[in-house]
């Protein structure tokens, strides 16, 4: 924390920009700088355990497969987490990186205290006690109002998670969403664009025993299927277009059915080796079905081929001034497309969808929405801004992707 301190107040001196950067996982310029960079590498490791408050103190470097590993070893957990946990603690937090949830929110929303260094190199602590504006703000700070060094999450005693994964078409997923999102505590859905089926997933809190899924089972569906096999087809599906569709409903219809209990991240992430390009958005939870049936009624009509399911999950309204899910219960919905293969068309094609039903874009994935957008769709967006501009007058810590998405 002392070497960021410093770091920053050489850069105010010499009038450099800075910014921090975590694993680069945002498919946005939200981390660039022309200035100086900051890579937190050896900001990493648990600081401390306050098992009578519930909390635990991270380094803001730490990877969240790191933090999930060392919490287990003490007995302990996040209550919910992300798909992937290649990023860092900051870098997660601070673009608003979520799982799904009936009540749990985003990672953010578990977060507790803060600390971070502010423009002129000074450290500012914060929590709903201390700054309770900044802590307000902080969670989901895009990197503009300090560069982060520690986080605390609120923890709990850990616990095992059931998780049934099974095909159900769409339609009948969609005409069910909310019966299925009531019944349980996590749900989320992969739809296979070309097809009318998708993949889902139930995670809900079990007294156990222990059954995880076999090492080879795991190594032949996670590894060699969702990850060797399914990079091979997106090959040949960016070489021949015209061989997405029948790969799709082949893919679709093999999707394994099972069942395991296992250690809550090794439930909720994944392995996701496969490169591609992302937008998210979220939208109403009470839009979800329209915005699905629209994408898909584009799809089907468009040209497209589409090689990457749509993920959809859910998390509950919250009180942080830029999270997607401020103010609203909201349902996210994710369009990928293998990297190399052009996505513009289909990326735009489903902002224009998205938009139409309020829809808010993820931090760090793709968008092209900006600042007069932004203070339309969120509430507090004004609460944001000028509190960066109480702590930040100068644009320390700005950039291009800032000034376009908070202006200045």
């Amino acid at each position: 924390m002392e070497e960021v301190s410093a770091a920053v107040r050489r850069a105010a001196e010499d009038g450099l920009r800075v910014k921090a950067v975590g694993t680069g996982h945002s498919f946005t310029s939200i981390a660039a700088t022309d200035g100086l960079l900051i890579r937190p590498d050896l900001l990493t490791g648990i600081r401390s355990v306050d098992r009578a408050a519930g909390t635990v103190t991270v380094e803001a470097g730490t990877p969240l497969k790191r933090l999930n590993e060392a919490l287990a070893r003490e007995g302990l957990s996040l209550t919910n987490m992300g798909d992937i946990m290649e990023q860092t603690v900051s870098g997660a937090t601070g673009t608003g990186t979520h799982g799904t949830g009936r009540e749990s929110g985003s990672l953010a929303a578990q977060i507790r205290a803060l600390e971070m260094v502010t423009a002129d190199g000074s450290v500012l602590t914060c929590s709903p006690t201390e700054n309770p504006d900044v802590f307000a703000a902080a969670r989901i700070g895009l990197g503009a109002l300090g560069v982060v060094t520690a986080v605390t999450f609120a923890v709990e005693p850990v616990f095992l998670l059931s998780a049934r994964e099974e095909g159900m078409r769409l339609d009948r997923v969609l005409a069910e969403f909310d019966q299925l999102w009531a019944e349980n505590e996590h749900f989320e859905f992969y739809w296979f664009p070309h097809t009318g089926n998708t993949n889902t997933k139930r995670n809900n809190r079990s007294a156990g025993p222990r059954r995880p899924v076999h090492w080879a089972r795991t190594w032949y569906e996670d590894e060699f299927l969702s990850n060797g096999l399914f990079r091979a087809v997106n090959h040949l599906g960016r070489a021949v277009p015209a061989t997405i569709p029948t790969i799709a409903r082949v893919a679709s219809r093999g999707m394994p059915t099972r069942t395991y209990t296992d250690l809550p991240y090794r439930v909720f992430t994944s392995p996701r080796r496969v490169r591609f390009m992302e937008m998210e958005y979220a939208v109403p939870r009470a839009a979800l079905p329209d915005t699905l049936r629209e994408l898909k009624a584009m799809v089907d009509r468009s040209p497209l081929r589409v090689s990457f399911p749509v993920e959809v999950r859910t998390c509950p309204a919250d009180d942080i001034p830029l999270s997607t899910a401020s103010g609203r219960d909201s349902a996210y919905v994710a369009v990928h497309m293998f990297r190399g293969t052009p996505y513009q068309a289909y990326f735009t094609a489903a902002e224009r969808i998205f938009t139409a039903h309020e829809g808010r874009p993820h931090w760090g994935k793709m968008h092209t929405r900006d600042a007069e957008y932004f203070a339309a769709s969120y509430p507090r967006f004004g609460e944001f801004t000028a509190l960066r501009d109480r702590l930040d007058p100068d644009g320390r810590f700005q950039n291009d992707y800032l000034r376009r998405v908070l202006g200045r």
